[in-house]
């Protein structure tokens, strides 16, 4: 087997990445691509958490076990399975079980700062970067962190403004040079789903 041809789909939280990377292996199917998504990677933070916008900021790159997703795009592309953590966003812990992620053609890793780490960059053959307006980002957030993950909104636009803010002002927006392809609106997000589709089948 080929080595992956990875890919990194980056932005800030609700910029749509995480959307775009679902489709795009939709249309690319199981068998050929799989995603590793970085809020898997997050370390346990259950002896710090306190709340939202409280001591723990998930949006700063040393929250993330980057060393060890590093290493697993490295295993993959080497053609060796790995086992992928599970990060628990209720209680704030890593789960003992782990995800089994066998390589695949392509590989898309999804993260709001994995253009910021170096180690993660030299994984990568290309980069995506999703340049979304803050208000949508935050209302995507918003309905995402309520529905899904358990929080208030007070505590969401707290967190919002202490720390998805600044950080994505600090690190996530700067990251964007590293990417070759940069997706504005939805005009361009047509155009990239089309140009990924032909350009990996």
């Amino acid at each position: 087997m080929e080595a992956p041809y990875i890919i990194g789909v980056a932005g800030g939280s609700g910029s749509g990445k995480t959307f775009f990377a679902r489709e795009l292996q939709k249309i690319l199917g199981d068998a050929q691509c799989t995603i590793l998504y970085q809020d898997n990677y997050y370390i346990d933070q259950s002896h710090r958490f306190d709340g939202d916008g409280g001591s723990v900021n998930f949006d700063h790159p040393e929250s993330l076990d980057f060393a060890l997703l590093a290493k697993d795009l490295s295993a993959l592309k080497k053609g060796k399975s790995i086992k992928v953590p599970i990060y628990d966003f209720a209680t704030h812990t890593r789960k003992k079980e782990t995800l089994d992620c066998h390589p695949k053609k392509i590989i898309l890793v999804d993260g709001i700062l994995i253009l910021d780490s170096a180690l993660v960059r030299e994984e990568l053959d290309e980069a995506i970067f999703f340049d979304t307006p803050e208000e949508l980002r935050f209302k995507r957030r918003l309905e995402r962190d309520v529905h899904e993950r358990g929080r208030t909104a007070e505590g969401v636009k707290k967190q919002f403004d202490l720390q998805v803010k600044p950080m994505h002002n600090q690190f996530v927006e700067p990251s964007k040079s590293y990417a070759q392809t940069i997706v504005k609106d939805f005009g361009d997000y047509h155009e990239a789903i089309e140009f990924f589709t032909k350009k990996l089948t």
